[in-house]
């Protein structure tokens, strides 16, 4: 139920006759009278002799009757003209002072209600358009308070699970130097106890000699003594020899705050200006109150596509290309006026009509078995140089400029989301490997690179896509399909059915399956949305012939667009009915 505050002030439950004792729906308004009427009472109303003449018309088109309100000059009058020229309310009377003299006047209540329905009309304006607007960039800005608070947390996440391992190689570094001072004095202690030992043994000698000494104490010993003086043996021997350790000196590392900070991630603050919201316009707004017949039937047709779509029994071949300017397929994107394009190995980028006629060529640098071009929202092709660290943009009238520069990563692999024009790249350096998101005019807004855990999810993410419900999939070379949330957060990992897995191409299509090319098994693994293994498509037990798929991708018609290693053919399959 609505609180008082948000029912309008001249809302009621439904207009009612203002004719004593008749409770019929009001229809009608008599202008003259101020009395709202229903169809009987109309027509008895212009019977009237007296009341023949009233304006009566439907009560939308009626003239707001004028509060009563005195004039302030003349107490006992009422106010029902509006002087023009001063632009105030007066009564009659106020027409022959010599304020007003010579002044036009005109109807106050024709005036009050034109500028009444000048208010309606603003009014409507608010509660059709302004207001509701207002209120869906309220919950556009609570939805991107709530992402926001996602992205962050997953921010704090990665940066307590970076520190958590900075840690852990802080206690290996120190526990391998601690092994090595105990090793230094162990060394530096046993040196020690030997010239230990060595004193010990001249202690013995020096007192076996002093009770030597004592037993010639006597003259009968004297030739002994004399003997004794005469002979080597009476000369004492020195001191041995010692020397005092030298200990390590510990040097403590030179580093501060700063050394630190450069060890770990950091935190980019965009200097890019932020996007202004989209506001629809009055007009669009107006039309988009109440949907058309039409309208309601295509949104009906449209929800129900994936309500109606399942996975086929079989899969058939629809029709098949041959591209030239192609040595193979390693990857295909299909723009929305049926043209596509395809790359193969080498770094050649052609596009092509549905007939296989070239339109244009681009050469790309090095060898590119990735997923590295896309067609965006706008319809213009994008692609990756991982040579350059950029990402190029081909617009209809077939320029290339730069859109993105991706500083010390090598962009690898690119998608870009036709849902919300977010853009996906697969990137590497020589030690890491991440997924980078930026929006559609190229600002960065997000990194995914490790789990929960801290662990690194990539190796070699050379082909991505997105799916209906945020997901990012990667197809990582030699090692699985691994799948993130939006927030970045890993939901789960594919590694195939038994034989060693290397995923290729992958898509998604309108009814959220993965599809991947698994080469070893030179066939498409077929996974639901969440990660489930279905069925293996362009099989033998299919009936297809022996087939090498690379690449994939899905078009409006909800068909399999099937791109091959060895050769430079595009084969169609229907596999949802």
């Amino acid at each position: 139920m609505a609180s008082e505050s948000q029912i309008p002030p001249d809302a009621q439950h439904y207009l009612v006759c203002g004719t004593e004792g008749c409770e019929r729906n009001c229809q009608f308004y008599c202008n003259d009278c101020h009395q709202q009427m229903c169809e009987q009472c109309r027509d008895e109303h212009q019977k009237n002799k007296k009341t023949n003449s009233h304006d009566v018309v439907p009560y939308k088109q009626r003239k707001r009757q004028i509060p009563v309100e005195k004039c302030q000059i003349h107490p006992t009058k009422k106010m029902v003209l509006l002087c023009e020229e001063c632009q105030i309310p007066i009564c009659y009377k106020c027409t022959a002072t010599k304020e007003h003299r010579g002044h036009a006047f005109t109807d106050l209540e024709i005036d009050f209600d034109e500028k009444v329905s000048l208010c309606h009309e603003e009014i409507a304006k608010i509660r059709n358009y302004f207001e509701p607007t207002s209120r869906d960039l309220k919950k556009e800005i609570a939805g991107d308070v709530t992402e926001i608070k996602k992205i962050m947390d997953v921010i704090r996440t990665s940066m307590k699970a970076e520190a958590e391992s900075l840690k852990k190689l802080v206690d290996t570094v120190t526990s391998d130097k601690i092994k090595q001072v105990d090793k230094i004095e162990q060394s530096l202690l046993e040196t020690l106890n030997g010239q230990n030992q060595k004193i010990d043994v001249y202690i013995n000698y020096l007192s076996d000699l002093i009770t030597t000494f004592y037993s010639y104490l006597s003259p009968s010993n004297i030739k002994q003594i004399t003997l004794a003086l005469k002979s080597e043996s009476f000369i004492i021997r020195p001191i041995p020899e010692t020397s005092k350790p030298v200990p390590p000196v510990f040097t403590a590392g030179n580093f501060n705050k700063e050394d630190v900070t450069k060890l770990l991630g950091r935190i980019t603050v965009q200097n890019t200006k932020p996007e202004n919201r989209k506001i629809k316009p009055m007009e669009t707004a107006s039309t988009q109150l109440k949907p058309t017949g039409k309208q309601r039937k295509q949104g009906r047709e449209k929800s129900g596509v994936k309500q109606t779509l399942s996975l086929s029994s079989s899969v058939t071949k629809v029709r098949e290309y041959t591209v030239p300017g192609v040595d193979d397929v390693y990857h295909i994107s299909l723009g929305k006026s049926g043209r596509l394009w395809v790359s193969d190995i080498d770094g050649n980028l052609v596009q092509t009509d549905l007939q296989g006629n070239q339109l244009q060529k681009i050469q790309t640098s090095g060898l590119r078995n990735e997923g590295f071009h896309t067609i965006t929202q706008d319809g213009d092709l994008i692609y990756t140089e991982k040579g350059k660290k950029a990402i190029y943009r081909l617009t209809p009238d077939n320029t290339i400029t730069e859109f993105i520069k991706t500083g010390n990563w090598k962009p690898l692999s690119i998608h870009s989301s036709h849902i919300n024009g977010d853009i996906l790249v697969g990137m590497m350096t020589d030690k890491e490997a991440e997924v980078t998101r930026y929006n559609k005019t190229g600002t960065e807004i997000q990194n995914i690179q490790r789990d929960n855990k801290g662990q690194e999810m990539y190796c070699l993410p050379h082909y991505v896509t997105g799916n209906i419900n945020g997901d990012v999939c990667v197809s990582d070379y030699d090692n699985a399909v691994v799948v993130v949330d939006k927030s970045g957060q890993n939901r789960f990992s594919y590694t195939g059915q038994g034989l060693r897995f290397n995923p290729f191409g992958i898509c998604t299509d309108v009814l959220g399956h993965i599809l991947v090319c698994g080469t070893n098994s030179q066939t498409v693994h077929l996974l639901d949305q969440d990660g489930h293994f279905l069925s293996l498509l362009l099989t033998k037990q299919q009936g297809m012939v022996k087939i090498y798929p690379c690449s994939l991708c899905t078009d409006d018609e909800n068909n399999l667009w099937v791109g091959q290693s060895i050769t430079n053919t595009v084969t169609v399959y229907k596999y949802l009915q």
